[in-house]
C-alpha cells in the first residue's frame, strides 16, 4: 500500500514539473499543450494508485486536479468524468467534497445538454444527503431536480422513482399537500400502464393517509375520487382500512383505531413511514378530538 502511495507522489511531482515547463516561454513555444496532457495523465495514474492504497482523500484531490486541467484546456467531457471520479473517491472520506465535485460535473453536463447524466448525479447527491448527511430538505431538492431532468428526457420511470422519494420525505417533513399531489400524480400515471396499474393502490393509500393527517373530510372525498379513478381500489384492504380509520376518528375511538391498524399490520407489514404517519394521525385525534 505504502509503495503505491510513494509511486503516486512521484507521479504528482512529475505532473507538477511538466506543468511548470509548459508555462515557461520555451515550453509554450514547443508543445506546451502536450505537456499539460502528459501532466493530466500523471495525475490520473497517481489518483488510481491512491485508490489502490485506499487513500480516498488523496485520490479525490488528485482526480480533482486532473478535472481542473481538463476544464482549463476546454475538454469539458473529460473534466466532468474526472469530477465524477473525484466525487466517487471523496464519498468514502468527505461527503461535502463529493457533493461539490458532482455539482461541478452537473454544471458541465447541463451546459452540454446531457440532462440524463445531470439527473443521475443529482440523484446521487440526494442519496448522500439522505443516508450520510441526514439532511432531508436538501435530499428533496436534489430528487426534485433529478425528476425534472429525467422527465424532460422522457425517462418517466426514473422521474417517478425520484418523485416518490420527494413525496416520502415531504410527508415526513409534514408538507402533506406536496406529498398528496405527488402520490396522486404518480398513481394516475401508473393507471395508464397495464404493468404499473397495481402499484396505484399503494400510492392512493399513502395519499389518503396524508389527507388523514390534515382532516377526515378531505380523506373521505379523496378516497371517493380514487375509487372512481381505479374501481379495484374499493375492494382493497387499504381502502377498507382508511374507511375504518375515518369512522374511529369521528367516533373518537382510539382503541378501535389501534386495533384496526394492528389487524392490517398482521397481514401486510407496515414500514417505518406508515408507522410514523399513522402515529401522527392517532396523536392528533388524542390531542385534538375535533380533527374532522
Amino acid at each position: 500500500m505504502a509503495d503505491n502511495e510513494q509511486k503516486a507522489l512521484q507521479l504528482i511531482a512529475e505532473a507538477e514539473k511538466k506543468l511548470a515547463s509548459s508555462k515557461s516561454f520555451l515550453g509554450s513555444l514547443f508543445g506546451g499543450s502536450s505537456k499539460v496532457e502528459e501532466a493530466v495523465e500523471c495525475y490520473q495514474r497517481a489518483a488510481n494508485l491512491f485508490k489502490m492504497a485506499k487513500n480516498w482523500s488523496s485520490a479525490g484531490s488528485t482526480f480533482y486536479e486532473a478535472a481542473e486541467l481538463h476544464a482549463k484546456a476546454g475538454s469539458r467531457h473529460d473534466a466532468a468524468t474526472n469530477y465524477v471520479d473525484a466525487a466517487n473517491s471523496f464519498k468514502k472520506s468527505d461527503i461535502n467534497e463529493a457533493i461539490s465535485c458532482l455539482l461541478k460535473a452537473i454544471e458541465i453536463y447541463t451546459d452540454m445538454g446531457r440532462f440524463t447524466m445531470a439527473a443521475k448525479h443529482h440523484q446521487s447527491i440526494a442519496e448522500m444527503y439522505e443516508s450520510e448527511a441526514m439532511d432531508l430538505e436538501r435530499a428533496v431538492h436534489h430528487y426534485e431536480q433529478a425528476a425534472d431532468y429525467f422527465r424532460g428526457e422522457e425517462s418517466n420511470s426514473s422521474a417517478n422513482k425520484c418523485l416518490l422519494k420527494v413525496a416520502q420525505y415531504a410527508a415526513q417533513l409534514e408538507n402533506y399537500e406536496k406529498a398528496i399531489q405527488i402520490y396522486e400524480q404518480v398513481a394516475s400515471a401508473s393507471l395508464e400502464s397495464s404493468l404499473l396499474k397495481y402499484s396505484a393502490k399503494e400510492y392512493f393509500f399513502r395519499a389518503a393517509l396524508c389527507h388523514l393527517c390534515v382532516d377526515t373530510l378531505n380523506a373521505q372525498h379523496a378516497i371517493e375520487r380514487y375509487q372512481e379513478q381505479y374501481p379495484a381500489f374499493q375492494d382493497s384492504r387499504e381502502y377498507k382500512l382508511i374507511k375504518t380509520l375515518i369512522e374511529h376518528i369521528e367516533d373518537e375511538n382510539l382503541e378501535g383505531f389501534t386495533e384496526a391498524v394492528k389487524e392490517y399490520d398482521s397481514i401486510s407489514r407496515l414500514d417505518q413511514w406508515y408507522t410514523t404517519v399513522l402515529l401522527r394521525i392517532k396523536k392528533q385525534v388524542d390531542v385534538n378530538p375535533n380533527l374532522r
